[in-house]
């Protein structure tokens, strides 16, 4: 399997930390909506997010952690795997958020950062239907909870 590690942060200055991080990884985005970019360097099994924050965030800049996997099979695999273990999870399955369709799970740490697995079905292009946000789950794991996805 080729994991990435997925970091969503949300940043005060979009531009600016736009232009920083293609500066300090060599590239550029390979997603670039407005208020949104992605990242996937060279540099490291990364896969780094960053949307336009707005208020400054109390707990940080950093929104969630996550692991991408390369199929939902292997989003599957991680789920029986957690569930075994016996941690609380909130599945979404065909979920539309931050500009794709992703399969995914959910799990929260005991200091309350939000951890996903995920896979991307595919990326949505603006010409197609407004995305639509998976419900909310119990657990309060919204979506991304930032301006990338927007409420249903």
């Amino acid at each position: 399997m080729s994991a990435k590690v997925h970091v969503h942060m949300q940043v005060s200055d979009f531009e600016k930390s736009k232009e920083f991080y293609a500066r300090f990884f060599g590239a550029l985005p390979v997603k670039d909506k407005p208020g949104y970019a992605k990242f996937l360097p060279g540099l490291g099994p990364i896969n780094l997010a960053i949307s336009q924050g707005g208020v400054p965030n109390p707990a940080g800049p950093v929104n969630h952690m996550g692991v991408q996997v390369d199929s939902p099979a292997a989003v599957e695999t991680e789920l029986f795997r957690v569930k075994a273990a016996g941690l609380p999870v909130v599945e979404e399955k065909g979920v539309d958020c931050c500009h794709a369709n992703q399969d995914k799970f959910w799990v929260v740490d005991p200091d309350g950062v939000r951890w996903e697995v995920y896979c991307l079905n595919r990326d949505i292009e603006e010409a197609e239907s407004t995305p639509v946000r998976a419900e909310t789950p119990k657990a309060g794991v919204p979506c991304c909870a930032s301006d990338c996805c927007p409420p249903a």
